[in-house]
């Protein structure tokens, strides 16, 4: 039986592998369903729609008959993936928006297996099962062989349809989902007719009066039966931001922060009908977002006879030839056949261009202290073609290839050492502009088939593989020669899945996924290591998992245990090179989600994410891995409530990571947080107030805290990386569909 054509469109929208990398280091410079489609919001269910979960205040395992397309890249139910998925609609996400968070931060909260957010612009070791993690928009990857760590500046939540999630390693796609896939789907046309949507926020901590955010986002959608478009402007102005104690806190200088940051998400797409059996889309996206403000650290010691980075303060006067932003240009074409050759063929093609700059960043040289920034380009363009074919009434096969190309290059700007001492560093003024890494160009080429088999009613057998190749290319680099080589990886995974019948289900499975080593970093440092004669190598994770979900009348849980290995580690020189070490790592742990609705209104739930990550050493006993990389382990609680009659809603929510130490006695400190959010109905849409870090809790977030341990005391003092978490913030929000 052929999936419908809008159920094929979902595809469409998320089935990339691409090329990825683990995010090893950080940059120097740093949905048909059978259920009712009865909303939640009229009463308490246990199976919604893909359409009615945007009433649902909590992501659980969602219903089992909703669809996505994350767990198999063809539209399926999530109770016919063998593995623990969970979806995010734009209901839940806008719910953690209107409490002044931003997209990762989200997410962080929502999805159990999800390292909480590091804040600030990168998502840097925010790491799913304590593995990397790829991350879509519409099936386009977002990562790279480069590793730079900005997935999330990416998009506008306002124009997120849901967020899909599979956790743990996937051998259907291509680098990088060792620990999971993030599969962004955006919004598309409401339908005939015209449609508009209209938000606009404002969120500040009452410490200053520069200590404001701004949002304002505005779409507009319509069309016939046959064609449909939605065009959409979402705009955000940042103020500055402070801590717990009221103190202004330090720019991120490594990363980059999103403080008197301005971004604009420019999104579009026209879907079409061409026929009854065939539909084609088109999406396209520019993004923009970068620092604008004029206020930065000083350095009083730059001109002293030692000069250092002690005593640094915050001022106003800031200005440089190369500020941080991140500029994106995405273009994608999606073709679908509901019956071509009696199988369904889905076709796409892909184009995104990514800039990405840096802050100037301190480096001690003979002549002082030297301010540098990077700008890092990224182009990657890619076909994917797929068959979905049904082989009787209990066999299926889904089987297909996937080509891509990534080509890679980077500069360096260096300021003039004189102006940076006469002002503190607060003016940095080109001097010259050199090269940064090796420029690079990646092929792709992949075959992969998925097998299911329904045994028994009760009973579903799965296994697949994938078989990648990839041709690197290295340009020369500062006398260092480049050269050619290549490498390949296969990929396999087995599972079974039980169907009790009764709400319950249960899954054994084994899958493969592959990471490698970043080839700007690992290739151009030394002569030593030449590109002819040290091919990067596939870096395979291979993942065990036993997992249980019940959907019952009032409950929605999901939950599994992994035990996820591999024979090789990357890691860190004080540079931050990176080199491969054959080293075993293995992390495990729990993962799980509950949800408890209650007829009076009321629901309440927790997620829970146990992690250990471990790697063996010289001696080969298995010590706590170091704690730069590890992921800290983190559960989160909620309790709601909904008065629908009224239109009323609230929701009290806390989200805790736990402490980590390592066996070299690196400290990670963890933390707990508050938020409230409340929202009305009006005579004129929605309004909402949010309370963000209720109690004003101050702490260091994870990212300051390992910035600390990358960067000192090699680049400067320890305060100066140790990026700080906001304090208690208010936003208020108005949105109305109309």
């Amino acid at each position: 039986m052929k999936t419908s054509t809008t159920a094929g469109l979902l595809l469409l929208a998320a089935s990339a592998p691409g090329l990825t990398q683990a995010q090893t280091t950080p940059e120097t410079d740093s949905t048909a369903t059978t259920a009712s489609t009865t909303s939640r919001s009229d009463e308490p269910r246990a199976t919604p729609t893909a359409e009615s979960t945007a009433a649902l205040p909590e992501v659980g395992s969602q219903a089992q008959d909703t669809m996505v397309v994350v767990g198999s890249r063809t539209p399926k139910a999530i109770s016919e993936i063998p593995g623990a998925v969970w979806v995010v609609d734009s209901e839940q996400l806008q719910t953690q928006i209107n409490t002044g968070a931003d997209l990762k931060t989200a997410l962080g909260r929502l999805v159990p297996g999800l390292d909480l957010a590091p804040q600030g612009r990168t998502n840097y070791g925010q790491n799913m099962r304590g593995r990397s993690t790829q991350v879509l928009i519409d099936g386009v990857s977002l990562n790279s062989s480069r590793g730079l760590s900005r997935q999330f500046d990416a998009i506008d939540p306002f124009n997120v349809e849901r967020v899909e999630v599979l956790s743990g390693a996937s051998s259907l796609y291509g680098g990088g989902a060792t620990g999971g896939i993030i599969n962004i789907i955006t919004k598309k046309g409401d339908g005939p007719g015209r449609h508009f949507s209209t938000q606009a926020g404002i969120t500040t901590g009452f410490n200053d009066s520069d200590d404001v955010d701004y949002r304002l986002a505005q779409a507009v959608s319509g069309g016939s039966e046959r064609v449909q478009g939605r065009l959409a402007v979402a705009y955000e102005d940042n103020g500055r931001q402070y801590d717990g104690r009221g103190d202004e806190i330090f720019p991120d200088i490594a990363q980059t922060d999103l403080q008197d940051n301005r971004s604009i998400d420019i999104m579009g797409s026209l879907d079409i009908a061409l026929t009854t059996e065939q539909t084609l889309t088109l999406g396209a996206q520019l993004y923009r977002s970068g620092f604008e403000g004029d206020r930065d650290v000083y350095f009083p010691n730059l001109d002293a006879s030692a000069p250092n980075l002690n005593d640094a303060e915050i001022r106003d006067g800031y200005s440089s030839d190369r500020e941080p932003e991140t500029d994106r240009t995405m273009v994608n074409l999606q073709y679908h056949h509901a019956n071509l050759l009696g199988q369904n063929f889905y076709l796409q093609a892909y184009h995104r261009e990514e800039e990405a700059s840096f802050h100037a960043f301190p480096y001690a040289t003979a002549g002082g202290i030297e301010f540098r920034a990077s700008k890092q380009d990224t182009d990657l363009s890619g076909i994917k073609a797929l068959f979905d074919a049904e082989l009787g009434e209990r066999v299926s096969l889904t089987y297909g290839l996937d080509v891509d190309r990534e080509t890679f290059d980077a500069d360096q700007m260096y300021f003039d050492i004189p102006t940076s001492n006469a002002t503190g560093g607060l003016v940095q003024q080109q001097s010259r502009v050199g090269p940064r890494y090796p420029s690079y160009e990646v092929d792709g080429y992949a075959a992969f088939a998925q097998a299911d088999w329904r045994l028994t009613d009760g009973l579903t057998l799965a296994a697949g593989i994938r078989e990648q190749h990839m041709d690197v290319e290295v340009d020369d680099f500062q006398n260092v020669p480049g050269g050619e080589n290549d490498y390949d990886a296969t990929l396999v995974n087995a599972s079974a899945l039980y169907d009790w019948g009764n709400g319950h289900q249960n899954w054994l499975q084994f899958s493969q996924g592959f990471e490698l080593p970043d080839p700007a970093k690992y290739y151009g440092k030394s002569p030593d290591i030449s590109v002819a004669d040290n091919p990067l190598d596939a870096i395979e994770t291979d993942q065990i998992e036993l997992g249980w979900r019940y959907n019952g009348a009032n409950w929605m849980t999901q939950a599994a245990l992994y035990y996820a290995w591999s024979d090789k580690a990357v890691e860190n020189a004080e540079d931050l090179s990176v080199s491969v070490v054959d080293e075993k790592k293995r992390d495990y742990g729990l993962e799980a989600a509950v949800t408890r609705y209650f007829d009076n209104g009321i629901d309440v739930g927790a997620t829970l994410h146990v992690v250990r990550s471990e790697q063996e050493d010289e001696d080969g006993d298995w010590a706590k891995r170091d704690a730069r990389y590890a992921s800290l382990s983190s559960a989160t609680a909620f309790v709601g409530y909904s008065d629908f009659d009224n239109g009323r809603r609230a929701r009290l929510q806390a989200s805790h990571a736990h402490n980590l130490e390592d066996d070299n006695e690196r400290q990670i400190d963890g933390y707990t947080t508050f938020d409230l959010a409340l929202s009305q109905d009006i005579d004129v849409g929605t309004l909402s107030l949010g309370i963000d870090n209720l109690l004003d809790e101050e702490y260091s977030t994870v990212w300051g805290q390992r910035a600390a341990m990358f960067y000192s005391p090699y680049y400067g003092p320890e305060y100066l990386y140790d990026y700080q978490g906001r304090g208690r913030t208010y936003t208020l929000t108005w949105a109305m569909d109309f």
